[in-house]
């Protein structure tokens, strides 16, 4: 029988200490253009963290090609305008007091993603600027801090996505936020892995060469770190953010239907996570786009990430991973409501009185 994933303790909320006469309708909003996807989230802050007003999320697949010609494709640049151009309108509706919009990895790497982008501000309105590899590791830890808050004296966070796989070495101070000190940002995510090993990624020999090509790539950071050992003297978490991770949560769980309450900050044990991954390359292409937690639009990238998973936890094998539903989107969120919080406010005259 599978082992199951549990959710912890508490689900702590994405914390960012608003102001409490902050207006309700103070909304802010955040958009990350990745390799695969595009999303949105708009937040309303609270006492304790925000409310999401609104959200957003469309395949895009922009990174479609990039591996083979260094370039985005003209296709993929229309998918992914027009997807933010309905964020564009959405923000019409709704307008907010705070938005950054960002890119990943397809744009950094691109020798058109600064003409893309260009092209993105004329059509739609919305300034997209690419961030740097080192400043996606740390929105992914400011979010996920909360997840870690007791958990020992180190972390590993790894974000598998489309084009990059982002790894942030963490240490935990008590009373402290977590800081970062060192990251890893591989050029293989589950875009690129699906367009290199097509079809043969759902094989056992494809499936394992995957796995085997990430791992080399993870050589150099067990070198400068050395995490293993680090984790055999314990007070070492592993926190896995993406949607593979979530994925093989959902199915570790016995999800019908994909909870994010229920995902969010639940603990995923060795041997639920290793079952969990034999249940998915088992299903095939037809069993993958039937399964609850997958769907048709995500099939050929499901396995591509459980090779990423598989990678890091065979090089770091943890007894458990945490599981994070949150990410960049959060992180750029909780930064804007602590910038905005810290701005100096124009006396009123009833102050001066």
């Amino acid at each position: 029988m599978m082992d199951k994933a549990v959710p912890m303790e508490a689900d702590p909320p994405l914390r960012a200490a608003a102001r409490s006469d902050r207006p309700a309708t103070s909304a802010f909003a955040a958009l990350d253009l990745g390799t695969n996807n595009c999303r949105m989230l708009v937040g309303t802050p609270t006492a304790d963290g925000f409310r999401v007003v609104d959200s957003f999320s469309r395949g895009v697949r922009l990174g479609e090609g990039l591996h083979d010609t260094g370039r985005l494709c003209p296709a993929a640049m229309e998918r992914a305008i027009a997807a933010l151009a309905v964020c564009a309108e959405r923000l019409e509706r709704r307008p907010v007091r705070g938005l950054r919009a960002v890119a990943t990895e397809a744009c950094r790497r691109a020798t058109n993603g600064a003409e893309f982008l260009a092209r993105v501000k004329q059509e739609t309105g919305l300034a997209v600027a690419a961030i740097s590899a080192r400043e996606e590791a740390e929105l992914a830890v400011e979010s996920c801090a909360p997840l870690l808050a007791g958990t020992g004296r180190r972390a590993l966070l790894f974000d598998i996505g489309g084009g990059s796989t982002e790894l942030a070495w963490v240490r935990l101070d008590p009373g402290e936020e977590p800081r970062l000190i060192g990251y890893l940002s591989l050029p293989v995510g589950v875009v690129t892995l699906a367009e290199r090993f097509g079809t043969a990624g759902f094989t056992t020999d494809g499936f394992a060469a995957m796995v085997d090509d990430v791992a080399g790539r993870l050589a150099c950071f067990e070198q400068v770190h050395c995490i293993t050992r680090e984790l055999r003297e314990g007070g070492v978490t592993l926190l896995g953010t993406s949607g593979t991770v979530t994925t093989l949560a959902g199915v570790a769980m016995g999800l019908e239907r994909y909870r994010r309450q229920l995902v969010d900050g639940a603990v995923l044990t060795g041997a639920a996570a290793d079952a969990a991954l034999a249940v998915l390359r088992a299903l095939g292409p037809e069993g993958l786009s039937a399964h609850p937690c997958v769907g048709p639009d995500r099939v050929e990238f499901v396995l591509p990430g459980c090779a990423v998973f598989a990678a890091i936890t065979r090089l770091w094998p943890a007894p458990r991973v945490v599981v994070a539903d949150r990410g960049l989107r959060e992180g750029i969120l909780l930064r804007l409501m602590r910038a905005d919080r810290q701005r100096p406010r124009p006396m009123r005259r009833s102050d001066a009185a």
